[in-house]
């Protein structure tokens, strides 16, 4: 036992690798939290804030209409220049349409949804885009319009 012991003292090798070891733990892992902190969301920018919408009319029949949508941030302020996309969900549109919000965040396009054969409702999808250069973000799933067969 005490010839271990001797042994293992004169043995210089793992005091030398064990502040390399160290060194490339901390490097790792400072590269880690990094790359976390730069994939959350308000990190880089401290005033990003999610947009949102209330179309009206959020339940439709089949057939061509106009719906008015307002895009809002959190504290329900309208949003001016964000474009608004109107497309296909498990209701059909002939194609996607898009309007930019006016200076009270309204943004007005004509759709004409269609429920598939043997279908009684669905949905059309709304995405935003934010104004060029301005904090905001759409990154949440919006509200749906509801389409129903009358």
């Amino acid at each position: 036992m005490l010839d271990e012991l001797r042994q293992f003292a004169a043995d210089d090798r793992a005091i030398e690798g064990l502040p390399i070891r160290l060194v490339i733990a901390l490097v790792v892992g400072v590269a880690t939290l990094s790359v976390m902190l730069n994939m959350l969301s308000g990190v880089q920018g401290l005033a990003v804030t999610e947009l949102d919408v209330k179309p009206d009319p959020d339940v439709m029949t089949p057939g061509e209409q106009d719906i008015s949508i307002l895009v809002v941030d959190p504290d329900g302020d309208p949003v001016e220049g964000a474009t608004v996309v109107v497309k296909d969900g498990t209701a059909d549109i002939e194609s996607v349409v898009t309007n930019k919000t006016s200076e009270g965040g309204i943004a007005t396009v004509t759709v004409a949804p269609k429920l598939r054969s043997n279908q009684e409702d669905g949905t059309l999808v709304i995405d935003v885009k934010p104004p060029a250069g301005s904090q905001f973000v759409d990154r949440r799933e919006n509200t749906k319009i509801l389409v129903v067969e009358s």
